[in-house]
């Protein structure tokens, strides 16, 4: 049985947010325990604050590769101006570049992805869309349905509209917008 943290607890939400805010949480916790426990247990007070200490090291470790604001625009500016091919070529190569076996598909997917036994299924075909309603997203879900998916990812560069937003949720598919198509894509496109 493999264990899994609920979404909504206190460690997954500090994992998603600055690193730096959980090493904050951690200090405060240290030196708040540290002076409210009795002289001689003080110095176990400063341990308080370890479990967030350790997810700050770990949401940093996550977050180092991340692009800066500058990237992310220079990478939404790019893969707006390519066509399809283009666009379908930096996206396999970058899938390539991090370890993935890529297969091309036809359908409600447009990649299919193996790492380490897990397979993942993209649609990036309407990555310039305005804005994206629920049936390419369900189109999604009947592709990896059909051939085991472990994951479902969406590449958009526009919003989800409302309904979207929660059919994703539901069905568990993961949205790439800005940020992780500019670390997808680091080295892939340029100016």
């Amino acid at each position: 049985m493999k264990l899994k943290m609920s979404e909504n607890s206190l460690f997954a939400i500090l994992l998603r947010k600055p690193w730096w805010i959980s090493i904050l949480i951690a200090i405060v916790a240290s030196l708040a325990a540290s002076v409210l426990f009795p002289r001689q247990y003080a110095a176990y007070g400063i341990s308080a604050g370890f479990p967030f200490f350790v997810i700050g090291i770990i949401a940093a470790v996550k977050q180092w590769p991340a692009p800066d604001a500058s990237a992310v625009a220079n990478t939404r500016e790019m893969v707006a101006a390519m066509s399809w091919r283009d666009f379908a070529d930096a996206l396999e190569a970058g899938y390539r570049r991090d370890g993935y076996d890529v297969k091309r598909r036809e359908g409600g997917a447009d990649f299919e992805v193996v790492k380490d036994g897990r397979k993942a299924v993209v649609s990036g075909k309407r990555w310039k869309a305005a804005n994206t309603g629920v049936e390419p997203l369900r189109e999604l879900v009947a592709a990896a349905e059909s051939c085991g998916a472990h994951e479902r990812l969406y590449i958009t560069v526009g919003p989800l509209s409302e309904n979207a937003r929660r059919y994703a949720d539901e069905q568990r598919i993961r949205v790439l917008r800005e940020d992780a198509l500019a670390s997808l894509l680091r080295g892939m496109v340029r100016k």
